[in-house]
């Protein structure tokens, strides 16, 4: 029975966003005078729907910037040369943005949808209504018809895996069913056509106790220690029998897609960690350069679809948390004041 839900604190963040992108073509330009007039009039007319749906944190993307969504008690955005993060607080933050370059001509319009208020997961679907209905009556308004529309839907919730030993009692039991049929049940139908994927990241800081435990002395090369950590990471991993597995120790910042329909790889600032969810052959992708000193390691575990049985991921994440538990008793972290902040992520898109 107990693994039929996963127990997590009480304390735990959970978040969500959406994005819809529109493929931004020559005959949509030519009803328009120029690039920014042509983002700034669509967002307007996006910026009104969205009010009228009751939708308060809602940003137009038309760099080409990749959007990172990140928790943080005070809400600000940063721009990279690839990224754009956001940091916010669900329950108090609300914003309203375009972002653009005036003479840049923008692959596609990213419209980012941030969930906003309390018990995000239980409103998820409703969330998800409310942001198909402003894209479905956005695109009437549009001069040009039949563009290309895709839906991006992304769910998180993170916690430390050592709450409890730090004092924190309180759980909350959640049955982490997927996305497709989460909605299904609460009036939200999606299109059959859709891909999803499940995955937990947990990113590491290397602290120096760890890294004088196992280096002992100053070096430049880090091999040893970044091994360390991928041959003990593994034998837990094995141990539970968790098949698609990762370590990202150079700087980049990790995106997991699913490579059945996605090409692998990486730029200056991200790389892709692609899995199949239909193979379940082990498979372990690492990325680290032992010349190359980082301040923290995420690890990545990726469900496949034999993972996945009603009414949820429960029993995945039983067998993920049981061979973190073991991982960190072997490279000597002490719950009671170091974290092992676990996110369980889920993704689901399709065509609109």
């Amino acid at each position: 029975m107990l693994m039929q839900k996963l127990y997590v604190p009480l304390a735990t963040r959970t978040n969500q966003y959406i994005m819809a992108d529109i493929k931004v073509t020559d005959a949509l330009l030519a009803h328009y005078d120029s690039y920014e007039h042509c983002y700034r009039s669509i967002s307007e007319q996006f910026f009104k729907l969205t009010a009228d749906q009751e939708l308060f944190n809602v940003h137009v993307i038309a760099n080409d910037k990749l959007p990172v969504v990140r928790y943080h008690t005070e809400a600000y955005t940063l721009q990279t040369a690839e990224q754009i993060l956001f940091f916010y607080n669900p329950a108090y933050h609300e914003a309203q943005s375009l972002y653009f370059e005036p003479d840049y001509k923008a692959r596609k319009l990213r419209f980012l949808f941030l969930a906003t208020g309390s018990d995000i997961r239980a409103n998820a679907a409703s969330f998800h209504n409310r942001v198909r209905a402003v894209v479905k009556d956005l695109l009437p308004l549009l001069p040009e018809k039949q563009l290309n529309v895709k839906i991006r839907d992304h769910q998180h919730m993170t916690y430390d895996l050592f709450a409890s030993a730090k004092g924190e009692n309180k759980t909350y039991g959640y049955k982490l069913r997927n996305i497709y049929m989460r909605y299904k049940s609460r009036q939200c139908e999606l299109p059959s056509n859709y891909t999803s994927t499940a995955y937990v990241k947990v990113t590491l800081p290397l602290s120096r106790q760890l890294k004088m435990s196992v280096l002992k002395q100053d070096t430049d090369d880090y091999s040893a220690l970044y091994q360390y950590l991928e041959d003990r990471f593994l034998a837990a991993a094995n141990q539970k029998h968790l098949k698609h597995v990762a370590m990202v120790g150079n700087g980049l910042t990790p995106l997991v897609r699913n490579s059945k329909y996605e090409e692998l790889g990486s730029t200056k600032e991200t790389v892709l960690i692609g899995f199949n969810p239909n193979d379940n052959e082990p498979k372990f992708l690492q990325h680290w350069d032992g010349k190359k000193q980082v301040e923290a390691i995420d690890f990545i575990l990726v469900a496949t679809h034999d993972d996945y049985s009603e009414p949820g991921y429960c029993r995945y994440m039983n067998q993920v948390e049981a061979a973190l538990k073991e991982f960190a008793k072997a490279i000597e972290l002490d719950p009671k004041t170091q974290e092992m902040m676990v996110g369980f992520y889920q993704h689901i898109s399709y065509p609109l």
